[in-house]
């Protein structure tokens, strides 16, 4: 046994959910393990997926922790859940691009930049 959560699919009930916020909290363990602050993020459904990024990519805060670790938590209406944190980078970027700019509008355009795109992490629900 490795101690690694087992990873599960979203529920159709979670990816409709999460597509109709308008941004969840998310946090990564620090160095002592231990959650850092909540971060408010935006967040979009592609398909079956979901997806964040961040309009400042850097190594420290929330974002640099999750990268470091794999890991995140996210909070949605005061209910928290574990979730593995892969980059992506760019693939998929068109299609995410999309899904921000259709959610967020005029604002939306600010996370479809090559920069934010280069940022992307893919959130999967581990048990």
């Amino acid at each position: 046994m490795t101690g690694k959560k087992p990873v599960r699919r979203w529920a159709p009930d979670d990816l409709h959910h999460l597509a109709g916020l308008r941004e969840l909290e998310i946090t990564a363990p620090t160095s002592g393990g231990r959650p850092g602050p909540w971060t408010p993020i935006w967040v979009v459904v592609v398909g079956e997926q979901v997806y964040v990024r961040t309009w400042q990519r850097r190594d420290t805060g929330w974002y640099g922790r999750a990268i470091a670790t794999g890991r995140a938590r996210i909070r949605v209406s005061g209910e928290a859940a574990d979730v593995s944190v892969t980059v992506t980078g760019d693939a998929d970027a068109d299609a995410i691009d999309t899904a921000y700019r259709a959610k967020y509008g005029a604002g939306g355009r600010s996370m479809a930049t090559a920069e934010a795109a280069a940022s992307t992490l893919r959130l999967t629900r581990m048990f």
